[in-house]
């Protein structure tokens, strides 16, 4: 959208029936949207048009090709997170509500995350001023026979942290439906993208529930 927007003329003349070129970019979904435009049937915006179609064509192929559905949900999400290379998992930031929890690095224990019903195993990072940066590792005790790990209740996830593998590049600052390839329910999650560096992207405001 932003760089369609780029590419309008930017006169923000209202003849499409719109406020502005940015609200005109935003619900621009094909070619034939364009015709609502007339400034773009003039010879000096003939390029920009060809452009404008051209990216169009392409993020429709795109979406065709890569469109990621939640399991559990039926939902589209914008992309799929992966690990950082060489990780388990997506890193998750987690604020227990219990304000008593301790744990140290490396340590398993058990969590119910604020709005999922399923419960979690994760090994701690780090943990700094009451917030866990951790990895999910799955009930790996069940495999041995060891008792399992200690359960620190219900926490809040606070973000997730991680690469693109499939679906589009957000930009800093959207609110954006993602699926976490480690999700055990492949459920939807959303929130807002505070960093990105490559295809490394930090996602804060996390809620189970998209709206």
């Amino acid at each position: 959208m932003l760089r369609i927007e780029k590419l309008l003329p930017g006169y923000n003349c209202g003849e499409c029936g719109l406020s502005s070129c940015r609200e005109f970019a935003s619900k621009l979904v094909d070619v034939a949207g364009l015709e609502r435009c007339p400034l773009l049937k003039q010879e000096r915006f003939r390029s920009r048009a060809e452009e404008i179609a051209r990216l169009l064509s392409i993020s429709h192929q795109s979406e065709g090709e890569q469109e990621i559905i939640g399991v559990l949900d039926g939902l589209r999400a914008d992309f799929a997170l992966s690990p950082l290379p060489g990780e388990p998992s997506c890193r998750e930031d987690l604020h227990p509500f219990n304000p008593a929890v301790r744990l140290d690095e490396g340590e398993i224990f058990r969590y119910r995350p604020l709005g999922c019903p399923i419960i979690h195993f994760a090994r701690v990072l780090r943990s700094s001023q009451g917030v866990i940066t951790v990895h999910m590792v799955g009930p790996v005790h069940l495999l041995h026979g060891q008792p399992a790990p200690g359960d620190i209740g219900i926490c809040l996830v606070l973000a997730f942290e991680g690469t693109i593998s499939r679906g589009r590049r957000p930009e800093v600052g959207e609110t954006v439906r993602f699926l976490p390839e480690h999700c055990m329910m492949q459920k939807v999650h959303s929130g807002v993208v505070v960093h990105s560096e490559g295809e490394r992207l930090r996602i804060e405001g996390i809620d189970l529930k998209v709206w």
